[in-house]
């Protein structure tokens, strides 16, 4: 249960960081009095009648050698830097899906590929087969536990590197197989319509409304939907897709059961499971429900230490670098957080929900007893964390959530937390958490309301890198501190994995 009785009325959003001190130089007033002295020895105390007061200067004081100077300028990154992040590995998986798709697309309606024109369906659906697998929370576990165990720490740090970047960027996959297989789902609609005369209506109008779906559950996951309107990616994401499944199934049954020769059904379920597409479209059934087989109703504690952050404490320990999605409701409204805990073998595991949108503003207004979850969490970027040697974890306000845990259970991993009045903010079991487990000299808290302002997160980063002697860094922030963040660490050649802003 929470620690203390739930805020009433809207909670505040988060607030700025503190701008700093104020250094402004103390001025006092002087009254001048007339003043006697024997006529050899009178003076003038004030050279100036101008002057009404005397400037006392402050004492000096030393400069905290990571604070940034207020009203530096932002650096400028060069264009190169720029583009190198931008067409990262995402994009890069995305090129090559996508392109291998189009080549052979391009062979297809140019007549050079006859089979690929009489199979245009299979195609589509074995790219929503891959497509929905590498999303595939359970393939996606597996995929983890399969790299960290082969490749931990003793290959070479580039070879370790891009295992991390492709498992991070599995969405490249995802979304160039996806947007790929529509055009080929196109293809066999048309090719359907274009022989329309030996075809049956019914199969062209269920080709018809399965590609309306896929196309709509295709854009509702487009980054600027789905990082400004949630809620509307999800239901459009979802409810359709799951819509679009129902419809692929019954185009594709229609399909291969429909004899266009005699213009007859022929329901022969001998000759359907024969057909590659049947076993594709029973793919993608089975990576979309495994997933929701684990879906629980479980017991849950709030502690509310601010009215700006919700900590959920859940039972069972968890390992490091998983997330974990959470709902109200059994199949709606699934919201993803970074999972805190000392270990597997603990008693509780926690997440960080800090007040931003409407559901997290609930549970701090109104916090629930028991809360829907997927008991099978999935593995972020930190949890390859156990293929390098030592490294380095920084993140900003309730970023704390999804690095923490790498921290606590590998004494060679750095955290840096930059955040304000931390301890007030988030409470005394985080931390503890932290002060229980991770040493001093591992460790750097930065509050921006204690020490006047923002640091120089790259002074900081490029310090710790080199003494620590780290091999990379896991960044978690929002838009703006990221960005910056990896500007600063590919423009200093530091290694850098940060949060992703377009899956």
């Amino acid at each position: 249960m929470s620690s203390e009785p739930s805020p009433r009325g809207a909670a505040p959003a988060y607030d700025d960081a503190e701008k700093g001190v104020n250094d402004q130089v103390v001025v006092y007033p002087v009254d001048k009095k007339a003043l006697t002295y024997p006529a050899d020895e009178k003076k003038d105390l004030f050279i100036s009648e101008k002057k009404d007061v005397a400037v006392i200067q402050p004492p000096q004081v030393k400069r905290d050698p990571y604070a940034l100077p207020k009203g530096a300028p932002k650096k400028k990154v060069s264009k190169v830097i720029i583009a190198k992040l931008w067409y990262n590995t995402y994009r890069k998986l995305f090129t090559i899906a996508f392109s291998i798709n189009i080549i052979m697309f391009g062979f297809a309606v140019s007549g050079h590929w006859p089979y690929a024109i009489k199979f245009a369906g299979a195609f589509a659906v074995a790219n929503f087969n891959v497509s929905i697998l590498v999303r595939n929370e359970i393939f996606g576990r597996i995929l983890y536990w399969l790299v960290n165990t082969l490749f931990a720490k003793w290959p070479p740090l580039w070879w370790r590197l891009g295992c991390t970047s492709v498992l991070q960027h599995l969405g490249g996959i995802h979304s160039g197989c996806a947007i790929s297989g529509i055009i080929w789902l196109t293809l066999k609609v048309v090719n359907t319509y274009r022989n329309h005369l030996n075809e049956n209506n019914a199969i062209l109008v269920v080709g018809l409304l399965t590609n309306v779906a896929v196309i709509v559950t295709a854009v509702a996951a487009f980054p600027w939907v789905r990082n400004t309107h949630h809620n509307v990616f999800e239901r459009h994401h979802r409810f359709v897709g799951w819509t679009a499944l129902f419809l692929t199934w019954a185009f594709t049954i229609m399909g291969d059961i429909y004899d266009t020769e005699n213009r007859t059904w022929i329901p022969d379920g001998r000759h359907l499971v024969r057909q590659q597409d049947f076993w594709y479209v029973m793919g993608m059934t089975t990576w979309i429900v495994l997933p929701w087989i684990c879906t629980r109703e479980v017991p849950v504690d709030i502690e509310l230490p601010s009215p700006k952050v919700a900590v959920v404490r859940f039972r069972r320990g968890m390992q490091q670098g998983l997330l974990g999605r959470i709902s109200r409701s059994a199949v709606k409204e699934y919201h993803a957080f970074g999972i805190i805990s000392e270990g597997p073998h603990a008693k509780y595991h926690y997440m960080i929900c800090g007040v931003q949108g409407d559901f997290t503003r609930s549970l701090v207004n109104d916090p629930p007893r028991t809360l829907w979850t997927r008991e099978l969490k999935f593995a972020g970027v930190s949890n390859t964390s156990t293929l390098y040697k030592r490294g380095i974890r920084i993140c900003t306000g309730t970023g704390i959530g999804a690095a923490l845990s790498t921290c606590i259970q590998s004494p060679y991993w750095f955290l840096i937390w930059i955040g304000s009045d931390q301890e007030k903010t988030f409470g005394p079991t985080i931390s503890g958490l932290i002060y229980r487990h991770i040493e001093p000299e591992r460790l750097l808290l930065w509050d921006s309301k204690a020490r006047g302002g923002r640091p120089d997160t790259m002074k900081i980063l490029k310090d710790v890198y080199k003494s620590w002697n780290a091999e990379v860094v896991f960044i978690t922030s929002n838009y703006i501190g990221n960005s910056e963040m990896m500007q600063g660490c590919k423009e200093a050649g530091i290694p850098c994995f940060g949060t992703l802003w377009d899956f």
